[in-house]
């Protein structure tokens, strides 16, 4: 199967909040400054993983990968939303529709994946402390992270090929800021059930299932908190745990809400407003939210920047 499809239009015209302009400039001043968050914020959080020792362990080597995720999903569409907010041309070619098509749903489906990785990483450490180290070793941590990732290169690849190959009927205008599979699929002409039907199914294993397991970690893991006799043990493994918990509904509310309903039947500015939501406002939370409920991450952070000023 051809990647694009031959009879496709030159360019997009991403209509965005056309009907209201009086919204682009706030949105454009906000996204010029939550994009920058987030990229430094997740910088920060890669290189205290790496640089302190007493942070090399499977919790943070995930929340490394997660990190590296934020940056390069946000980064697949902040750029073309800026560039279409501050100027008067909304259009976006044909093959960058494409690229950022690939590009953002590898790194959402592979996002899905990573946190239901780290819920079963939480529950090993929590509910089976005294085996934790043998079963989350090193060589179980790189395999479980490179399955992730060809999981959503495998979704992401499979699902925007397909989408790609619809036809459009001459249709060159996406009531959205972006290009993203359900507004693809909206825009198309012709028979589209099956393709409504197969992202439906396919969100399910990427979406559904992975925060049924989360959930059920957590309902494990709570238990075994509440057992913990030391109250500094259970305000640690709270700690920890929320943060996590918080990053997962901040996630999965809005995709599950985007992804597990038919695109037919999607209203007009509902992608929009998720798509702001998942792609650019958790990756600029997401660092913050680790580092204020997390000692470790703070005295880390803090380390980090007294070596960087001393040495200057």
């Amino acid at each position: 199967m051809e990647l694009i499809n031959k009879s496709h239009p030159e360019e997009f015209i991403l209509l965005g909040f056309a009907d209201r302009p009086w919204l682009e400039l706030p949105l454009f001043i906000i996204l010029l400054i939550t994009y920058p968050m987030a990229m430094m914020g997740n910088i920060a959080i890669i290189l205290v993983s790496k640089l302190d020792p007493r942070l090399h362990s499977p919790m943070y080597f995930f929340l490394t990968n997660l990190s590296f995720l934020d940056m390069f999903y946000t980064t697949s569409i902040v750029p073309q939303m800026l560039f279409n907010l501050g100027t008067s041309k909304k259009t976006i070619s044909y093959m960058g529709c494409a690229v950022q098509l690939y590009f953002f749903h590898v790194m959402a489906g592979t996002e899905c994946l990573l946190l239901a990785v780290m819920s079963f990483d939480r529950y090993v450490a929590i509910c089976k402390p005294l085996h934790y180290t043998f079963i989350m070793n090193r060589r179980v941590c790189i395999l479980l992270v490179a399955t992730v990732w060809l999981s959503g290169m495998t979704y992401a690849v499979s699902e925007a090929t397909v989408t790609l190959q619809l036809p459009l009927c001459g249709r060159n205008t996406l009531d959205h800021l972006l290009c993203e599979i359900p507004v693809l699929i909206k825009t198309a002409c012709g028979e589209k059930a099956a393709n409504e039907l197969t992202l439906s199914v396919v969100c399910i294993f990427f979406l559904a299932v992975p925060l049924y397991l989360i959930l059920v970690s957590y309902a494990c893991i709570g238990h075994a908190v509440f057992k913990i006799k030391s109250s500094e043990g259970r305000k640690k493994a709270f700690g920890t745990c929320s943060s996590h918990l918080i990053v997962v509904f901040l996630f999965y509310g809005p995709g599950i809400s985007m992804y597990l309903q038919p695109p037919s039947s999607i209203s007009r500015d509902q992608p929009k407003f998720m798509a702001l939501f998942y792609g650019v406002v958790t990756p600029a939370l997401n660092p913050f939210i680790y580092t204020l409920r997390n000692k470790d991450v703070k005295g880390a952070l803090g380390n980090l920047m007294r070596s960087i000023f001393t040495s200057k």
